[in-house]
């Protein structure tokens, strides 16, 4: 603690993000990051972004990547908010539309940077337990709130919330903002943007550093009501009024617009997980339905963290949470077929 930190700041409990160890030849499945590059066409846009023009400010609004997105999901450019990867996107969601009297309502085992945003905010919570089976039960949101926000696939758990069980809360739920947050959507799920035109309350975040292969560019993105993203932008204008530079404009706005290869490695994520989740059950572990790049298992005669400590003596880093209730589980990124075979091999040594 300094002298000089404000008051708030020595309370605050931060975030801590998957590590980012420099091992060689290491085999990296802990941060969901995708096997797979970017679209090389993205990459092309970004190059040619590479001139005497940086020293001019980028477009504030980022009209071009906001126009790819609302042309890819069939909405209007009013209802696109972009910024400097969804986290800060959700931080201005935070700060803007969540902030409330009463509480706001997410699972208890969910993306941790929830609670963090809470505390940087002053914003008051609660957490609602997931289900026996780990799974998000919308009918246990049914109680007054000043918001409710989960990731679909939740996350660290992978697994989905099917979109009519959305749409019933929404119906449900209509005096709070809903935020469905669809980091991992496009491993398996329906993304909840086709809701938006009927339901005001709802907005939903994206970001391009999963199934897009974008993590170093640092994209994400809302889609809502034009309400809704009226008060993200104000946010955004109080805060930094050009959160993304020309190359990450260029880029993300062509890595909406070339589907094909965006559709290819997608189904190369899913068919690794596919074939990965066999070989763990094969091995004995309980893998969770997941509709994300990653999978969450545990082995009933194996303790989570030893099996990720004799995982890491193997160059293979895997994710595992001290929390109640999974600290049993490892979070395991679904890598190349080469990285998941490793995996398998060093998980067939150890047990």
């Amino acid at each position: 603690m300094s002298k000089f930190w404000s008051a708030f700041v020595n309370n605050l409990v931060p975030y801590v993000p998957g590590e980012q160890p420099k091992i060689a030849n290491l085999v990296k499945l802990n941060t969901n990051e995708n096997p797979y590059g970017p679209s090389p066409l993205a990459i092309a846009a970004m190059q040619a972004e590479l001139s005497d023009d940086l020293r001019l400010y980028p477009d504030p609004n980022a009209d071009v990547l906001k126009e790819a997105i609302a042309d890819y999901y069939g909405v209007t450019k009013a209802n696109v908010f972009v910024g400097n990867g969804s986290d800060e996107v959700l931080a201005h969601v935070f700060h803007g539309l969540l902030k409330h009297d009463l509480p706001i309502l997410f699972p208890d085992i969910s993306y941790s940077f929830y609670p963090v945003y809470c505390g940087l905010y002053n914003v008051s919570f609660q957490q609602v337990m997931l289900d026996k089976n780990f799974a998000i039960n919308l009918e246990d949101y049914d109680r007054p709130n000043g918001g409710i926000i989960f990731p679909n696939p939740n996350a660290p758990t992978g697994m989905l919330t099917p979109l009519a069980a959305i749409e019933a809360l929404l119906k449900r739920n209509t005096d709070s903002v809903v935020v469905v947050d669809e980091a991992y959507v496009d491993f398996g799920g329906e993304s909840a943007i086709a809701l938006v035109q009927r339901y005001p309350n709802l907005l939903v975040t994206q970001t391009l550093s999963k199934s897009r292969s974008l993590a170093g560019l640092r994209v994400g993105l809302a889609v809502g009501h034009p309400d809704l993203i009226e008060a993200l932008e104000r946010i955004k204008n109080s805060f930094n009024s050009y959160p993304l530079g020309r190359m990450a404009i260029a880029g993300a706005a062509v890595a909406f617009t070339d589907r094909a290869y965006f559709t290819k490695t997608c189904q190369a994520v899913i068919n690794s997980r596919d074939a990965l989740v066999a070989e763990m059950e094969a091995l004995g572990f309980d893998v969770l339905p997941s509709a994300a790049n990653f999978v969450f298992a545990r082995h009933p005669e194996h303790e989570g963290s030893a099996l990720a400590a004799r995982l890491r003596e193997r160059s293979v880093i895997v994710r595992h949470f001290r929390i109640s209730r999974i600290e049993q589980f490892l979070r395991i990124t679904i890598g190349t077929p080469a990285q998941n075979a490793a995996l398998v091999a060093a998980l067939k040594a150890i047990l």
